[in-house]
């Protein structure tokens, strides 16, 4: 066998770097979304810089605020298309439920990023309304105005897929939840596959809904969303400040303008990262959390079923609710008949992958 050159080496490393992206870059333009985010992501690349010049020429902090908060949304726009490639990849033994996780990921990471924007620009306002800068008001207004339809883009092209989630990604994970000889098993960080041994001698049959879930981008778009309309706010801000600088010459209107931006965006991406902190942590769905008792009300109204244990509902990523449950049945029972039941009793109330434990009590 014939050596490999390190020239071999550089060429065959940089193949593989120019296939990966070129990958990506299909998987980007694929869809309506990811190609409408990178899009979107060339046009306020290049506004923002002209955005940030003319601030700085004018001392604006409205506009450089503005500007820096368009950097931020580029951020974003970049988190979102890495997001909306790593979901696409599939599952494997490391990870039995895939990359879905990763746009709650993106979705969290863009909602701290705007949080920090928020404070800092506030902090910064405030210190200017105590001594307002004098603010070169030449071409703010025009600039002002192109910043907005630039946003105003940004919303028609996303609020569609705001509202809605948008698989791209679906999985099997039939095989990950048997029992064999006493213990089962179950996806999630909890204690759902614990047994109670007071039921002795019991027999363990633990099934899962091997339904393929499908993957979402419902995160990433609702936190670009965000993004692009505290930008639209804050240009509208901008705006009303260049036009006072302009006609009254109120040096305090742009440091006002500031703070107005500043609280749009911290209240905002105020709802993105406590939802995306409730999921990452587990809580049970808030749309579940009526529903849940009532379930497990029929489920004892089925007939052979003594009682219920451990039950685990949680998130999986945007509107996927997966949970477990362990199942005790008389030894009499018609087991198969007893698990469709229980299935689709949390099947009707949205709960997309179900892992049933169910035990005979002699």
């Amino acid at each position: 066998m014939l050596p490999i050159y390190e020239g071999e080496k550089k060429k065959s490393s940089s193949l593989r770097c120019k296939n990966a992206i070129v990958s990506w870059f299909k998987i980007i333009l694929s869809e309506k979304n990811s190609r409408n985010l990178f899009l979107f992501l060339c046009l306020n690349f290049s506004f923002a810089f002209v955005e940030l010049t003319f601030g700085i020429y004018s001392n604006s902090l409205g506009l450089i605020s503005d500007a820096f908060h368009m950097f931020f949304d580029c951020s974003a726009l970049v988190a979102g298309l890495i997001a909306v490639v790593v979901s696409r990849r599939p599952h494997n033994e490391r990870y039995s439920y895939g990359y879905l996780r990763s746009e709650i990921i993106a979705g969290f990471l863009n909602g701290v990023f705007l949080l920090f924007v928020g404070f800092f620009v506030f902090a910064e306002a405030i210190e200017r309304a105590f001594q307002p800068p004098t603010v070169k008001h030449e071409r703010l207004l025009f600039v002002s105005v192109m910043g907005f339809i630039v946003n105003m883009v940004g919303i028609f092209a996303f609020q569609h897929g705001h509202g809605h989630s948008h698989g791209g990604h679906g999985h099997s994970h039939g095989g990950h939840g048997h029992s064999h000889g006493g213990h089962g098993h179950s996806h999630g960080f909890d204690n759902a596959n614990s047994h109670a041994h007071s039921h002795s001698p019991s027999h363990d049959i633990s099934i899962e809904d091997s339904a393929d879930i499908p993957g979402s981008q419902q995160k990433i778009m609702h936190g670009i969303f965000l993004h692009v309309l505290a930008d639209t706010l804050g240009s509208v801000g901008v705006i009303i400040s260049s036009y006072l600088l302009s006609n009254y010459g109120w040096m305090m209107a742009d440091p006002i303008c500031s703070m107005f931006i500043a609280v749009l965006i911290v209240i905002s991406v105020y709802p993105l990262v406590t939802d995306s902190i409730t999921i990452l942590m587990q809580r049970t769905p808030a749309n579940l959390e009526h529903v849940l008792p009532t379930c497990y009300q029929q489920i004892l109204h089925v007939g052979g079923v003594l009682s219920y244990h451990d039950p685990h509902f949680w998130t999986l990523c945007s509107n996927v609710s997966v949970g477990t449950i362990r199942v005790i049945i008389d030894p009499n029972a018609n087991y198969s008949m007893i698990l469709n039941e229980v299935r689709h009793i949390f099947s009707r109330v949205g709960v997309q992958q179900l892992t049933v434990q169910i035990e005979y009590q002699y």
